[in-house]
């Protein structure tokens, strides 16, 4: 069956033959979790793989009925699961770590069929977000709390961390399990029970992880998977009061909107949101280093991720030898079915982000820019673009206005390190930035100086479990990952000990 009216002639039924082949046929099922339960729904909706547009499964169609049936579940687990030891909570995260690691390769496969990432790609998402499992299963025996000095006599002053109570995630395509277990895993941990609703692009990972943490012992109603109209499913979340804490990753204008809704009940938010990073390197650095940072800084998740760099600027001096290396590398990068171990890029998960890289390359083309781009079969369909550098970018460009998700580089040149930075802060977002230098001293004051919630220094990787992961600006509230996205499911409680001086009688 052809969606979307195209079928790639190297991928048709790929995706179909090979989760025909999995193991565990109920990672397929498309039933969401309610209550314990696996609800097949009424209505169904058709899972697409994006490289050749053909239906790979169906899952069911949840409705705001099935929301409020969620939230009356997981408000009814509450009680029950806080009160367990923290340690037994961890045992069962790391159980669930356990499986996730155990069926790694049937999950990768499921990520890479509904959501077009390299399989090599998907192995080490599983991998990673079961890494959030097992960190967090130890950090829930570190919720701390405090005594402070007594400034009133005879009084004891304590602060506690408790579980704020029921709490929600809505995810993201690009990261479909990882942006699920670095949000429940903390949200489990600290006590609290979470729903779930998943970018409705890639269900069948979310729900596949759902049976697992069945599996692993995780309660009724404490980990619930709702799946279905991102609009219709969200209004109940953000409307109830019941639905104390919300965490989010995705576009910065679904952020605003939800952060507004939120306020109506003053739940707690957090928001991961757009990204439009700075990726800058100094003429003093070695130049295959710059490349390849530039490269995985890029290239990884087809582009189709928050962290990719967005404006790569290079210092005059090594400017025309940069962008030629660069374009060396970029040629070499191989393009096709995520399945494929041999591919470096894989389509775009959506049809409205292929389009917008598109629009982004001809305006910069239009505007003076040079393209260059790796070669590709025309047989692949309209889901894929060329991985493509963009040299001789200027800030009038879309590309340099916008932030690109998917393997389009843009490359402008800089001269000073005053102007650099103030180019780079030039965005109302600040999510992450690289800096490629030789200088300690440089490397410190940019650091410093750049307005960017997490900076990486010579590397192109740094994000992991006991990172506060997060951005300053329009990027984003809060922090996930780390001791610090614990927090973001607890609250404070202050008590005072008064008259202690005072014997009993």
């Amino acid at each position: 069956m052809t969606i979307h009216g195209f079928r790639s002639a190297h991928s048709a039924g790929l995706a179909a033959r090979c989760l025909e082949k999995l193991k565990r046929r109920d990672f397929v099922e498309g039933a969401a979790l309610i209550d314990g339960c696996w609800i097949a729904g009424q209505q169904r909706d058709m899972v697409i793989d994006p490289a050749s547009g053909e239906e790979i499964a169906d899952v069911a169609r949840c409705n705001a009925a099935d929301m409020g049936l969620a939230i009356a579940a997981a408000e009814q687990s509450f009680s029950a699961w806080r009160g367990l030891l923290p340690a037994r909570r961890g045992a069962i995260l790391k159980s669930w770590a356990s499986l996730m690691l155990h069926h790694s390769e049937e999950l990768a496969m499921l990520v890479t069929c509904e959501q077009g990432k390299p399989i090599t790609e998907a192995r080490h998402e599983i991998a990673y977000g079961a890494g959030f499992l097992e960190w967090f299963a130890a950090e829930g025996e570190r919720a701390y709390g405090e005594t402070i000095p007594s400034h009133k006599s005879g009084s004891l002053l304590h602060v506690r961390m408790q579980p704020i109570g029921v709490t929600a995630a809505i995810t993201p395509w690009n990261f479909p399990v990882a942006m699920i277990t670095r949000k429940a895993a903390a949200a489990l941990a600290a006590g609290c029970p979470m729903i779930v609703k998943p970018a409705p692009e890639t269900p069948l990972s979310a729900l596949a992880i759902a049976r697992l943490a069945e599996q692993a012992g995780v309660p009724r109603g404490v980990f619930q998977v709702v799946v279905g109209d991102p609009i219709e499913l969200s209004v109940p979340l953000l409307s109830d009061p019941r639905t104390r804490a919300l965490s989010f990753t995705g576009s910065t204008e679904v952020g605003r909107l939800l952060l507004g809704e939120s306020a109506k009940s003053v739940k707690k938010v957090s928001l991961e949101l757009g990204g439009h990073a700075p990726f800058v390197v100094f003429d003093d650095v070695n130049i295959e280093k710059a490349v390849s940072g530039a490269m995985a800084a890029k290239f990884a998740t087809s582009g189709q991720d928050c962290l990719a760099a967005n404006r790569i600027y290079v210092q005059r001096g090594l400017y025309n030898a940069f962008v030629e290396a660069f374009a060396g590398a970029v040629r070499r990068l191989k393009v096709g079915h995520g399945l494929d171990p041999a591919i470096d890029i894989g389509p775009m998960t959506k049809a409205s982000v292929a389009k917008k890289c598109r629009l982004q390359i001809d305006d910069a083309v239009a505007k003076g820019a040079q393209a260059v781009s790796a070669k590709q079969d025309e047989s692949l369909g309209p889901n894929f673009v060329l991985p493509t550098l963009l040299s001789d970018v200027t800030e009038g460009m879309l590309i340099a206005q916008e932030e690109t998700f998917g393997p389009v580089a843009a490359v402008l040149p800089f001269d000073t390190e005053e102007e650099v930075v103030a180019r780079a802060n030039a965005s109302e977002m600040g999510l992450a930035g690289y800096i490629y230098t030789d200088s300690l001293r440089r490397a410190l004051r940019l650091s410093e100086q750049l307005e960017y919630g997490m900076l990486g220094v010579n590397t192109a990787s740094f994000t992991g479990p006991p990172i506060p992961f997060g951005g300053w600006k329009q990027s984003g509230l809060g922090r996930e990952g780390s001791r610090h996205g614990l927090a973001e499911y607890m609250e404070l409680k202050y008590v005072c000990f008064g008259d202690l001086a005072a014997r009993e009688r």
